[in-house]
């Protein structure tokens, strides 16, 4: 009897081969978001819900930008498909540009939202530690938006190693700037989660001067170098990022301000439910992130036989990325629930808020499956360039149904920070069923190759 998974068995060495650099590269900055809340939270519980505030504020522009600067990968990987490194090189241009262009917007944004953070009902004694640790980060968001260019662009031409490489040299570097400005060694003084702020922002400075310095100067990017230093500007390629990259970061955007605005309800629970609520966001990053680095893959590959006019191969890859981050769910989840009654214990000495993360996994174990499915064939449509219909999709699973079923069952129901926590399992897997739904209906439609 044939096995029904043969067909797909070169997608999953090709998906694997791209993909794990990028989820070990999102290993690491999840490293980074643990090591930044253990040390955060063990150095008080203030400073710890403080972060989460702010952080789940920035996390909406950090999620928005990324999915901006997506734009570049449908564009470069058909480029790298069709053989044309002079015109990647172009796109690269054009798309460290524009990433300029988002990134001083949103600093305008949330520079704004910064004088009015005191309207946002947060407790009063964690704004004096809100505001400067919220000014660091502001400053930060120009390199997070240099830095995603360049690494698009290598991962659209599939050397997704190198992206690997410098984010887990930033992240030691930001994990060692943690432990001595945060407690005050070497002679530095105890900045507590200023310091952790200031060394986020050093080791972002850090990455986006190396990767533009092996990109812009190396061996292997030479013929890249072309398109970047000598063709003339492309206001053509520069409108198709654009048009790309908007429909993207506002697709991403949403999701992720589904998350930040229920933060804000979690924050008008108190102190210990917006502990608890970061300790979960962490885990939450993780599994995302590392989902995400697949689905990432899977945009590659989707891109490259996009722009062969190679229909099977892109539904091929699709469902075979689905198939891994399958296979990921179960593992990782499994030991997770494992876990769940000593995770609060690892970030924070109270018991209170140990005992709400251990409540707080039935939600996060039932949005993990939607999680997925929404990850996968958001990437899979924005290989074959087909994104806006997504952020209608997101605005109904994430506005139109999360966000009031989180303020139904934290606050009608009663339920508190669980309830809350209960809208992601409704906004994650209608969203999933969506880009679902719309990539079959796309690939029914792409001319086969000739």
């Amino acid at each position: 009897m044939k096995n029904p998974f043969s067909a797909y068995a070169t997608h999953y060495r090709e998906l694997v081969r791209l993909g794990v650099p990028i989820v070990i590269g999102q290993l690491g900055v999840i490293v980074l978001g643990f090591a930044d809340t253990l040390m955060i939270g063990h150095h008080s519980m203030p400073e710890l819900a403080a972060a989460s505030f702010v952080n789940n504020l920035f996390n909406l522009c950090i999620i928005f930008s990324t999915g901006f600067s997506y734009g570049l990968t449908p564009v470069v990987g058909a480029f790298f498909g069709n053989g044309q490194p002079v015109e990647a090189g172009m796109a690269l241009r054009c798309s460290l540009a524009a990433n300029t262009l988002v990134a001083l917007a949103i600093m305008a944004v949330m520079g704004t939202l910064y004088f009015n953070v005191h309207r946002l009902g947060q407790p009063e004694e964690l704004l004096p530690l809100i505001r400067p640790y919220y000014l660091v980060l502001l400053t930060s968001m120009v390199f997070v938006m240099l830095f995603n260019g360049f690494k698009q662009f290598t991962d659209g031409i599939t050397y997704t190693r190198m992206a690997m490489w410098i984010l887990l040299g930033g992240n030691a570097l930001n994990i060692a700037g943690n432990y001595i400005l945060i407690n005050g060694k070497l002679g530095v003084p105890e900045l507590g989660l200023l310091g952790a702020g200031l060394s986020t922002l050093f080791s972002r400075i850090v990455m986006v001067a190396v990767f533009a310095g092996l990109v812009l100067r190396g061996k292997r990017f030479r013929r890249y170098r072309v398109g970047f230093f000598r063709r003339p500007w492309s206001r053509q390629l520069f409108h198709r990022l654009n048009a790309l990259g908007w429909p993207v970061g506002l697709q991403m955007g949403m999701e992720t301000a589904s998350f930040s605005f229920s933060t804000i309800m979690v924050g008008w629970l108190g102190t210990v439910a917006l502990a608890s609520h970061q300790v979960m966001l962490t885990l939450s990053q993780f599994t995302f992130m590392m989902f995400y680095g697949m689905g990432a893959a899977v945009a590659v590959r989707a891109s490259n036989f996009h722009g062969r006019g190679d229909t099977e191969n892109v539904r091929r890859s699709a469902y075979a990325g689905f198939h891994l981050i399958l296979l990921m769910e179960v593992v990782l989840l499994s030991i997770m629930f494992g876990l769940r009654s000593q995770v609060g214990g690892w970030f924070t000495d109270s018991a209170e808020v140990t005992a709400t993360v251990s409540a707080l996994f039935f939600p996060f174990l039932l949005y993990q499956f939607g999680d997925g499915l929404q990850i996968n064939f958001a990437n899979a449509l924005r290989g074959l360039s087909d994104v806006r219909p997504m952020m209608f999709m997101a605005f109904v699973a994430y506005f139109v149904i999360s966000l009031p079923v989180g303020y139904l069952f934290g606050f009608v129901a009663g339920w508190g920070v669980t309830g809350v926590w209960m809208a992601f399992p409704f906004g994650l897997t209608s969203a999933g069923l969506m880009f679902w739904m719309r990539f079959r209906r796309k690939t029914r439609k792409i001319p086969a190759a000739s």
